[in-house]
């Protein structure tokens, strides 16, 4: 069972919000004054929004003005980028921060540095197809609650394939851009 997005923040951006040093940062989470977690691996430490929002309320740090309005991020990964900026724009018209990613590698590193809510995917790009990236993601990004929509050319067969990966939807190109509005709205709507 997948949790509900929340964003998730790295040690330097606490430290940038409370005033502090990135270590001072580490040393709360491992005393336990903030609730955090590790990542496997590299070990790097995360503090989910509202761990971060409790730890501040509960020792006085003041709160930025947009503390409170989780970003709305989504990541366009198409390689045809007549395409993906077609996409871009139905976000941004939503009011979300769009980031596009050409292939599956470049994917893989904005879905760890900015942290999507949504990722549209699709299937059929050079080096790593869509439906390898929609596997990783789901195996790699699933702490996120990661919402991916595929929008692809190619036909059911292979949709409903996506969907069995863990798409949360799916629509064949070409589309109309109110029902990808439908869709962006149902799997993540408005806070």
């Amino acid at each position: 069972m997948r949790a509900l997005m929340e964003p998730v923040y790295t040690t330097g951006e606490v430290a940038k919000l409370t005033g502090v040093n990135f270590r001072t940062v580490i040393r709360w989470i491992e005393r336990g004054e903030l609730k955090g977690y590790k990542l496997p691996g590299r070990g790097d430490h995360r503090v989910q929004h509202s761990a971060l929002l409790e730890f501040m309320e509960s020792n006085g740090i003041p709160l930025p003005e947009s503390f409170h309005i989780p970003v709305k991020k989504a990541l366009i990964v198409d390689d045809d980028l007549a395409m993906a900026n077609a996409i871009a724009r139905v976000f941004k018209r939503l009011g979300w921060e769009v980031q596009v990613a050409q292939d599956g590698f470049e994917a893989g590193m904005l879905l760890a540095s900015f942290q999507p809510r949504v990722m549209t995917l699709d299937l059929k790009m050079p080096y790593m197809d869509g439906f390898n990236v929609l596997a990783l993601s789901r195996e790699k990004f699933n702490q996120q609650a990661l919402h991916i929509v595929v929008i692809s050319a190619q036909g059911k067969t292979e949709l409903d394939k996506a969907l069995s990966l863990g798409a949360d939807a799916v629509l064949q190109k070409p589309f109309e851009n109110d029902v990808l509005k439908q869709i962006i709205q149902k799997i993540q709507p408005s806070n």
